[in-house]
């Protein structure tokens, strides 16, 4: 059996699409550990994560608001109203519950997780800190554009 990038670990897959989405992948599939047992799925979980992060900035409809723009969910609303329902969040801040939850989430994932980030080189982590936020800028204003319309073959 031959190995490439997608199937050996220690390949070294180029930067790109294919490098963020599997990196993106596999933080999902650890954060899907990380949230087990706390009734929160991974939309729910950026959604707290958020609340927490804007603490005090941001009202019931500004949260939703923040929710739709930064994570692109479409049912933000539904995903909020959720969490103020569980006793999470109430006019778009976190609760102490909810606080007390992102903290037993964090420390969790720290626990399991933590390696992952630890002992990285500190210029490293500063390069891919601004490439990836560059990245992002330039995603985000792409997707602030009006999605062009595709032909049907044979229209």
């Amino acid at each position: 059996m031959t190995t490439n990038a997608t199937t050996d670990p220690a390949e070294t897959i180029p930067f790109g699409p294919v490098l963020l989405g599997q990196t993106e992948k596999t933080l999902r599939a650890l954060l899907q550990r990380a949230l087990a047992g706390t009734g929160l799925n991974e939309a729910q979980w950026v959604a707290l994560r958020l609340a927490n992060m804007l603490d005090g900035q941001a009202d019931h409809a500004g949260l939703i608001a923040v929710v739709a723009d930064r994570a692109k969910f479409t049912d933000a609303a539904d995903i909020v109203d959720g969490l103020v329902e569980r006793g999470l969040v109430a006019d778009g801040q976190p609760t102490d519950a909810g606080r007390n939850l992102v903290a037993d989430v964090l420390a969790a994932s720290e626990r399991a997780n933590g390696s992952l980030w630890r002992d990285l080189p500190v210029d490293d982590v500063e390069a891919a800190t601004r490439v990836l936020n560059e990245v992002l800028r330039r995603a985000r204003t792409l997707a602030a554009r009006p999605t062009p319309r595709t032909r049907r073959v044979g229209s």
